[in-house]
């Protein structure tokens, strides 16, 4: 007596696998769903007997197996894709078991043969989208209550799983796609890959690569299977990968082991941001921000004109007629920026506070130091990078000199801190448009934020490696 549950794939017969045809062929008789007896025929015995049935008749189907097999005939119970994954499989043994317990089933060899899964089917056409961890849900609320299907829904969206959606919508089930949706962009980009495949492997397949954001659940049928991916996934020239990590740029000094160890951080941090979609530059900056200070009201805090990280860079770091020069307000924001970009640079950093001629400026016109300390640099270096991590004063004389139009910086940033004139300082510098910004609102700041900032901007072509197809 024997009973075999085998899996034949997703429905084209190269994807039958061997073990399975044999399984077949050495079978008195077939039980499955009528449709998929198309896909098996030429591997039946001339013997066999084909019992099949309609849709959501599983149990009807696994009763007349066991009947059979009873009789002493070997039995086969076929399943589309793989029988242990909402197929045949679970409900054979289920129901086996329950036999014994009651009597009424002698032993019996019961065997599951494997096969091509639907999701596998679809991703290989896809490209390579489930590389690294994954979960499968199914949003049939038949046999699960919806409010379970979306407890799970929401656990793979944050956890950050790569999730492959079996059967995503039928003629009764027609919002339950949309939410999945609308749950998955509160936690990934828009920009997150999604694939999808309608009747993977047979005569009428369709293959479709899109993004979250664009994704049309209008375009899914019962037939089609759907996979989201993770936030290294990414498409190029119109495939859909998910890095597992494996290929990375190893060789290249620039990417050490305290640098891996920061990249991951980032990732931390970029998985715990409210916002999603934040323009690249801007979002390096934030990271950075966030690495320096464990803050996550910076996300509330960092204001960028647009394209301030990416315009500064591109100055400081790229243009021979800017002045690589890069003024801050104390020698402690000073100190925090990286020696070795500067030096890979060419970018010299300068604080004036020291200087002999600041303190007879600032006595002579009863001014801080630190503001003297600007007045002199913006004779000196009027259109170079000024960072401002500690004095209100500073940022507001050079506020002054930019309205006269005595200086014109290829960027600010500004994160002075304290109570005083504090926030009036960093409200006199968004009037001028057209220096790029970097600002740290309200009263918090100091050197060492400001440092990072500056950091950031000058690792900025770091950046592509929180961008999809760079694991670290």
């Amino acid at each position: 007596m024997r009973i075999i549950v085998a899996g034949i794939g997703p429905g084209s017969r190269e994807d039958i696998t061997p073990a399975v045809m044999e399984a077949v062929s050495a079978s008195d008789v077939i039980v499955g769903y009528k449709y998929y007896f198309q896909f098996i025929e030429p591997y039946l015995s001339s013997k066999a007997v084909c019992i099949d049935s309609g849709m959501r008749k599983e149990r009807e189907r696994a009763l007349q197996a066991f009947n059979y097999a009873m009789e002493g005939l070997t039995v086969c119970v076929i399943s589309s894709g793989d029988a242990g994954i909402y197929g045949m499989a679970p409900l054979i043994w289920e129901m086996y078991l329950h036999k014994k317990e009651e009597g009424l089933a002698e032993e019996l060899d019961l065997k599951v043969i494997p096969g091509i899964s639907a999701f596998q089917k679809a991703a290989s056409l896809l490209g390579a989208p489930i590389g690294h961890d994954l979960c499968i849900i199914s949003l049939s609320d038949l046999m699960t209550p919806w409010e379970k299907i979306e407890r799970r829904i929401r656990a793979a969206a944050y956890a950050d799983f790569i999730t492959a959606i079996y059967n995503p919508k039928s003629h009764g089930r027609y919002w339950q796609l949309y939410r999945l949706k609308e749950l998955f962009l509160k936690k990934r980009s828009g920009n997150t890959p999604v694939g999808f495949v309608r009747q993977a492997g047979r005569e009428d397949q369709q293959i479709t690569v899109t993004t979250l954001e664009q994704f049309n659940p209008e375009d899914v049928d019962m037939f089609t299977v759907v996979l989201i991916g993770n936030s290294q996934s990414y498409i190029k020239e119109g495939k859909f990968i998910t890095p597992r990590g494996y290929y990375r740029e190893e060789e290249d000094p620039a990417i050490k082991i305290g640098q891996n160890i920061m990249m991951k951080s980032f990732r931390t941090i970029e998985g715990e941001l409210k916002a999603k979609d934040i323009p690249a530059g801007k979002k390096w900056t934030l990271l950075h921000a966030i690495h320096t200070t464990a803050d996550f009201e910076m996300e509330n805090l960092l204001y960028t004109t647009p394209g301030a990280v990416e315009n500064m860079y591109e100055a400081i770091c790229n243009d021979s007629r800017a002045d690589k020069t890069i003024i801050t307000d104390v020698t402690m924001a000073a100190a925090g920026i990286r020696k070795g970009a500067l030096q890979r640079l060419g970018i010299g950093v300068k604080c004036y506070l020291n200087d002999p001629r600041v303190a007879e400026m600032a006595l002579q016109m009863g001014i801080t130091r630190s503001q003297a300390g600007i007045r002199l640099a913006v004779q000196e270096h009027p259109g170079a990078m000024y960072v401002f991590g500690n004095a209100p004063t500073a940022l507001l004389e050079l506020c002054t000199h930019i309205k006269r139009g005595s200086a014109r910086p290829l960027g600010v940033v500004a994160a002075p801190v304290g109570f005083v004139h504090v926030e009036e300082s960093k409200h006199s510098l968004k009037p001028f448009t057209d220096v790029p910004q970097v600002i740290i609102e309200g009263r918090k700041g100091g050197s060492n934020l400001a440092a990072t900032i500056v950091n950031s901007i000058l690792t900025f072509n770091d950046a592509a490696q929180l961008r999809p197809g760079r694991d670290l």
